[in-house]
């Protein structure tokens, strides 16, 4: 049977203590028992069902974290105040002083910095590879090599990771696969694939208001209680929890998220199809000749098409500029960083989402300092937008 996340959410009974449709929020930073004895339980995490304390674990962040294991396939999940600290919280529970990660060269900025700068406190050193380049992958590998870290679909170059090939090479060398699935949740499940872990910034498409800040990680039971631990779990001892309210607000929100994904794909591959035939370099993996698109089409779910994400190069930064602010004043969307929200938002990633990123390595990857990257929003009439944007690119002299 086809794994079918969107059926997966729906299928969950969730409701409030008093019959509630939504789920109840439970707006209380600590519990309280009626025996000493199921404290000391729940504090060795042997009390199932019950709560301690909400930095560990709260019953609306629980709901909002079984849904997402539910639309992963995983066993269990976690919810974190923001995506970065879902990312930074399941790296440091895998490795120590001295361990070793192999990772995207293209990857977002935050998570750049945070291998390329952050880890160096703990001696955990980091070998960024092209990631699509399998045989540089296994190259980079090591004895005390402990995770491959990539994007589904790499930000903001949008490269599609061979998921079932790099868990592969993860597994056989004894390490793990960690994979930040934001751009194409609902697309891709990389738990399907091997993946030990899965990361959002919940942030984007999951949530897709842009009015908080959220992340999630997906993996085994074991995994995600060692990460609430209370005497060594990462999770739990560096604090990021979601507050109660917000995740009440994007468990609501995930049940609209199949709809919300088919809606932005067809924008984006209209959007791709429309700017390729004017002359624009465009790309978008579901256009038949990205590189990447016979992979994409491997590993996705049909229902939810290509993703909403898409970009093109106007060979400066100077020309990205003017083209971006003569959108924002007709009316195209917002020049904004993130993503995944009803408005198209767009932005150019070395000036901002990839500013952490050496300008070198930026080169080095491929970036060019005109790219712009879009996240196309929920437009009804997506040929209305075209226009828009075709006016703006002959009023910046791009086309004729």
């Amino acid at each position: 049977m086809k794994f079918d996340p969107a059926s997966n959410i729906q299928d969950l009974l969730q409701f409030g203590e008093y019959g509630d449709v939504n789920p109840s929020v439970t707006d209380s930073a600590t519990f309280t028992f009626m025996q000493a004895k199921t404290m000391l339980e729940t504090f060795k995490g042997e009390a199932e069902g019950c709560f301690l304390y909400s930095r560990h674990w709260n019953p609306s962040n629980k709901y909002l974290a079984d849904a997402l294991a539910a639309m992963e396939g995983t066993e269990a999940a976690w919810v974190t105040a923001s995506g970065m600290g879902a990312i930074t919280s399941a790296l440091l529970q895998m490795c120590n002083s001295g361990d070793h990660i192999v990772a995207s060269m293209t990857t977002y900025g935050g998570t750049f910095a945070f291998l390329n700068n952050w880890v160096k406190k703990f001696n955990i050193g980091v070998t960024f590879v092209d990631i699509s380049d399998l045989e540089q992958v296994k190259a980079a590998m090591r004895p005390n090599t402990k995770v491959i870290y990539t994007e589904t679909m790499t930000n903001p170059l949008l490269a599609v990771s061979d998921i079932p090939s790099l868990a592969e090479i993860a597994h056989e060398a004894g390490a793990r696969l960690v994979v930040d699935n934001t751009f194409t949740p609902l697309i891709v499940a990389p738990a399907q694939y091997g993946a030990d872990v899965t990361v959002y910034s919940l942030t984007k498409f999951v949530n897709g208001k842009n009015d908080c800040v959220a992340g999630a990680i997906c993996g085994t039971t074991d995994f995600i209680n060692s990460l609430i631990d209370v005497n060594d779990g990462t999770a739990m001892l560096l604090g990021p929890v979601l507050d109660p309210f917000r995740s009440s607000s994007i468990l609501k929100n995930l049940h609209t998220l199949h709809i919300r994904m088919q809606q932005h794909s067809r924008n984006a591959l209209f959007l791709s199809e429309k700017l390729k035939e004017l002359g624009m370099k465009v790309n978008y993996p579901g256009l038949k000749e990205h590189r990447d698109h016979a992979l994409l089409k491997k590993l996705m779910n049909p229902d939810y098409g290509f993703g909403g994400m898409l970009s093109i190069d106007v060979d400066t930064a100077e020309n990205s500029v003017k083209l971006m602010e003569q959108m924002e004043m007709e009316g195209v969307g917002y020049l904004a960083v993130s993503l995944g929200y009803f408005k198209t938002l767009f932005s150019n990633p070395g000036l901002s989402t990839s500013s952490e990123v050496p300008e070198e390595k930026q080169r080095e990857m491929g970036m060019s300092e005109g790219l712009i990257r879009f996240s196309v929003g929920l437009d009804h009439n997506i040929e209305r937008t075209f226009e828009k944007i075709r006016k703006c690119l002959k009023q910046t002299g791009m086309i004729k």
